[in-house]
């Protein structure tokens, strides 16, 4: 760094937010948001040293208030906790502005916490410029490895260093702790300045984990919604990777974070798994990552279990019976 440049410092962030349950009324809500905010745990870290300072927070839901049992059981955050410690946003968006301080850069693992962040600001009408500072902490640590474009689980990248984990996994702060760790062993400088390239490398590359018996992989782009991308990936573009001949294709299964997979058949070369993943990108197309996986694969063996379980129908309303009309009661005076 040159001569009379003050160093800047590193704000870790990791976010943990509630969702609706699929079905609910707050469901039924037309947000623009991917999830509610719940908690917020950042660490410092000083540019070329460890991490320093350490900041937590519980936020009050506005939206979202009922904590869907999923969220319960991955970061065991209940709604009496949040009741009872949790801040409102506006609240906590200060105090931890404050905390921050200015020139500072926020790193996070992945792309998810930094948009969710940038929603919910906006949702309640707050200035988000002093966010725009960020860089995903995955893509530098890729870059500076082996070179993937995988998006790797943060257990994945503390183990690939030889760091023990020390903290709770899914808590805000355990995992911003976790991430200082392993930023603290790249050279952010360097980050910084081939953060361009990576991104790059990222785009054309694959966003997402790939599990063992992957056949394939390719990014989509400019596709319109989710029912363009299931009938793409059933027709024109789902061929067998073998002979490139049309493959048919089974049931599509919902999961969680706009994925969606199915098997398909080749007559030749037999059954394949597809698995999709939708991400809208900032024209208002999606981005579609496709894995293809070999019909004996782990991942295929998921899907079996997922289309052997019984369907979840919602029960229908019967329509109301018309009552009859009351027979008339005779006046007196009749």
């Amino acid at each position: 760094m040159s001569e009379g440049v003050m160093p800047m410092d590193y704000i870790v962030l990791d976010m943990e937010w509630n969702q609706p349950w699929p079905g609910s009324p707050s469901a039924r809500k037309a947000l623009p948001i991917h999830g509610e905010i719940l908690q917020i745990g950042a660490v410092r870290l000083p540019d070329g040293g460890g991490p320093a300072d350490e900041f937590q927070l519980l936020v009050k839901p506005q939206f979202y208030k009922r904590i869907n049992r999923k969220v319960q059981s991955l970061t065991g955050i209940r709604e009496a906790r949040v009741k009872a410690e949790g801040v409102e946003f506006d609240e906590a968006m200060r105090h931890f502005r404050d905390w921050c301080g200015t020139d500072v850069i926020f790193l996070t693992w992945g792309f998810d916490d930094i948009m969710i962040l940038r929603e919910n600001l906006a949702i309640h009408n707050l200035p988000a410029d002093w966010v725009l500072n960020w860089y995903n902490a995955q893509l530098m640590f890729n870059a500076q490895t082996d070179g993937s474009t995988n998006q790797k689980a943060l257990g994945t990248a503390l183990e690939q260093l030889g760091i023990e984990p020390s903290r709770q996994a899914h808590d805000a702060l355990g995992d911003a702790y976790h991430t200082a760790l392993i930023c603290a062993r790249l050279d952010l400088t360097r980050g910084v300045a081939e953060y361009s390239r990576a991104s790059k490398q990222h785009e054309d590359g694959f966003h997402g984990a790939e599990l063992p018996g992957c056949a394939e992989r390719r990014v989509f782009h400019g596709l319109r919604d989710k029912a363009d991308a299931l009938a793409r990936f059933s027709g024109r573009e789902n061929v067998c990777p073998v002979c490139g001949k049309p493959m048919s294709a089974g049931r599509w299964i919902s999961q969680p974070g706009r994925r969606y997979m199915t098997m398909a058949e080749c007559p030749e070369h037999g059954s394949y798994l597809i698995r999709i993943r939708l991400q809208q990108e900032e024209d208002e197309t999606f981005r579609v990552s496709r894995l293809l996986y070999e019909g004996t694969s782990e991942a295929a063996r998921a899907y079996e279990r997922a289309a052997a379980r019984p369907q979840k129908r919602r029960p229908r309303r019967r329509p109301a019976r018309k009552k009859a009309p009351k027979p008339a009661v005779p006046r007196e005076d009749e």
